[in-house]
């Protein structure tokens, strides 16, 4: 009990970094919280990340500094940070220290909480998965299928819409989906934050959710624990009330650059590229964490944003080693107005086996990937002498794979204001049979454009027999 009453002192402030020289050991262990005890108002609490010297350790601030003094009095509080867990924080929005930020009322005195550190479950005790987890949209749901309990990103550059998607999903799984949601914002804006609050709130979603924040704007220790507070909560519900969880993360390279931060504030040796030298390991700390037990599952979805677009990035090659799905957005496919802007050619989902999916829904989705890999061959021919120059049975293709590709566009629900096109969600046997009909050629002489953007084949054929009466008029 020596410990979790150890009076400290402050002896140095560099920004979020605060050295504190202890009396007389023992200190402090690792990831441990300690409690300033300043006068500003508000709580600072920092967590021991290195041990100095046998009195003195180095530890970093979950707060604005501005106005610490040295001899400012620490307290050693015996254990590390934890968060509130239970159905009390369903639709609240809270931060790293479990503090709520939005202006309800406050959480119920004595309730339970969860340190934010703690071990996956053992390997014996966790299972795997061959549930699907649709999400009505057609290209994920066909291409990319998602495994309940599983993990999947999404990986793209800026601008290309990572953060629409996860809105989106998380608008789809509202009546689809019944468990609890639980999102972590990690290094985002504050108006993406108030936005996604507000639509949670106008789509009743927010009732089966929580909400755990840390932003762009505060300390680099915030923005690396915050993963593991939202962990914490997710694991709780699973654990405890043996409810499966779906956690969104947005955005998870935002966690690595955190780390990246930290490290070099602790004054450690930058590995490959300017990241720090515990890259991998910082990663499985949160990824290892996404598991299922029997009876619960936490389904994980991620974005990750990829800098430069550069998909050989350390920090995005060592996210990607413990996916079991991954959707690449493509800048140029953003660029040409096809939204989603998933690559189906650089995607890919373990789930998308004949055993897993079926035989039926395997063999339409490798007849459309070979047909879409086959017309981006042709590309670079196309370009130089045109479509016509190729042969019937190559014509045949690339027509069909214009038209599979425009039919794997889908309006969303979350950007209705913005494009005036009522969100479609589409379920899996709508998807198929209508990939299938294209393949068949049943589409053949529809215009294209009545393809794009729709839901089922039954709107796009609605969609070319208007078109067809509008130019007979």
């Amino acid at each position: 009990m020596a410990a979790t009453s150890q009076e400290g002192r402050v002896v140095a402030v560099r920004g979020p970094v605060l050295d504190i020289r202890f009396a007389a050991p023992p200190l402090p262990a690792l990831n441990e919280a300690v409690a300033v005890r300043w006068d500003r108002p508000g709580r600072l609490v920092a967590e021991v990340a290195a041990h100095l010297d046998p009195l003195t350790v180095r530890a970093l601030a979950m707060g604005e500094t501005a106005g610490l003094r040295r001899g400012t009095a620490v307290r050693a509080t015996g254990g590390p940070l934890t968060v509130p867990v239970g159905d009390a924080v369903l639709g609240r929005l809270i931060n790293v220290l479990g503090e709520t930020g939005d202006l309800g009322p406050a959480l119920p005195e004595g309730i339970e909480r969860w340190p934010i550190h703690r071990r996956p479950p053992p390997l014996a005790e966790q299972t795997g998965t061959s549930a699907l987890f649709e999400t009505g949209i057609k290209v994920i749901d066909l291409l990319v299928p998602l495994a309940q309990g599983g993990k999947a990103a999404m990986f793209g550059g800026a601008g290309v819409g990572k953060t629409v998607l996860i809105m989106e999903l998380i608008h789809a799984m509202a009546e689809r989906y019944e468990g609890i949601s639980v999102f972590a914002g990690i290094g985002e804006r504050s108006r993406e934050g108030h936005e996604l609050l507000n639509d949670m709130r106008h789509s009743g979603v927010l009732a089966r959710s929580v909400l755990v924040y840390g932003q762009m704007n505060e300390p680099p220790g915030t923005r690396f624990r915050i993963g593991l507070a939202a962990l914490s909560i997710a694991e709780y519900f699973r654990d405890r009330g043996h409810r499966d969880v779906l956690l969104l993360m947005d955005n998870v390279f935002r966690f690595v650059q955190a780390g990246s931060e930290v490290s070099g504030l602790m004054g450690r040796l930058p590995s490959r590229v300017g990241y720090q030298p515990t890259l991998a390991t910082d990663v499985a700390a949160l990824q290892e964490r996404l598991a299922s037990v029997p009876g619960a599952a936490i389904t994980g979805i991620e974005a990750v944003y990829v800098p430069a677009d550069d998909f050989t990035d350390p920090a995005i090659t060592a996210i990607s080693g413990h996916l079991d799905s991954a959707l690449v957005l493509s800048r140029d496919r953003a660029a040409e107005g096809i939204y989603p802007a998933i690559d189906p050619l650089a995607s890919f989902s373990l789930q998308l086996d004949p055993l897993v999916v079926g035989g039926t829904h395997a063999a339409i989705a490798d007849e459309v990937r070979r047909t879409l890999a086959h017309w981006r061959a042709l590309q670079d021919v196309i370009a130089l002498l045109g479509v016509e120059e190729l042969g019937a049975q190559d014509r045949q293709i690339v027509a069909r794979a214009r038209r599979l590709q425009r039919f794997l566009t889908q309006p969303f629900a979350v950007t209705e204001a913005f494009t005036g096109r009522p969100g479609r969600s589409v379920a899996l046997k709508d998807t198929l049979a209508g990939c299938r009909a294209i393949l068949d050629g049943e589409a053949d002489d529809w215009p294209e454009g009545a393809l794009y953007m729709t839901g089922t084949l039954d709107d796009a054929r609605r969609a070319a027999e208007a078109a067809g009466a509008g130019r007979t008029a």
